[in-house]
C-alpha cells in the first residue's frame, strides 16, 4: 500500500531583489495543507533564519518524536499496557560539513506513566517495537537511539 502527503511550500523571504545575493533574501517559508493550520518555516538561525519560526531541522526532530509517540501507543494497546501519559524531549545531533551537513543521530527521551507497576517492564520492552513500526525511523540513515523512562501512576493498585 502506498500514501503520498501533499502540501505547499511558499517561499515569503523575496525582500524586492529576489536572491540578488546571499544576504538579500529572507528564509521565510509558509507551510500549508490542505485543511490544517499553516506553519511558519525558516532556516535556522546560523544559516540567516528566523529563530521564531520552525526550522526544517527542528520538524525533522518532531517528526521521529511524534512517529515513536503514535507508534508506541498502537503497541501498548496490542500489549495491554495502559498509558497514562507520554512526553518527551527529544534532542538532534547535525553535523555541518562545508554548506551541507547530516544529521549523525537523534535522541528521543520518553517519559511514560502507565496504569500499574505490573505494566513497567512491558511499557520499557515495546519501545523497541515502537521503534521498528515507526515509518520516519525506517526512512533515515542515522541512528535514533531511545532512552524511555516508564513510571507508574500516583494512586495506582497493583
Amino acid at each position: 500500500m502506498e500514501h503520498s502527503y501533499l502540501l505547499r511550500l511558499t517561499w515569503q523571504g523575496n525582500r524586492g531583489a529576489g536572491t540578488n545575493g546571499y544576504r538579500d533574501y529572507g528564509r521565510e517559508v509558509l507551510l500549508e495543507s490542505d485543511g490544517k493550520p499553516a506553519i511558519d518555516g525558516s532556516a535556522d538561525k546560523p544559516f540567516r533564519g528566523d529563530p521564531a519560526r520552525w526550522n526544517p531541522e527542528e520538524m525533522l526532530v518532531a517528526a521521529l518524536g511524534q512517529c515513536h509517540l503514535l507508534s508506541y501507543l498502537h503497541i501498548a494497546v496490542v500489549n495491554d499496557v495502559v498509558v497514562t501519559a507520554y512526553s518527551d524531549e527529544p534532542v538532534g545531533t547535525m553535523t555541518q560539513e562545508g554548506i551541507g551537513g547530516r544529521f549523525t543521530r537523534v535522541l528521543l527521551r520518553p517519559q511514560v506513566t502507565v496504569a500499574s507497576p505490573d505494566m513497567v517492564e512491558t511499557a520499557r520492552r515495546i519501545h523497541h517495537d515502537a521503534h521498528e513500526a515507526c515509518f520516519i525511523a525506517a526512512s533515515v540513515n542515522f541512528p535514533v537511539d531511545i532512552e524511555p523512562v516508564v513510571t507508574v501512576a500516583p494512586g495506582s493498585r497493583g
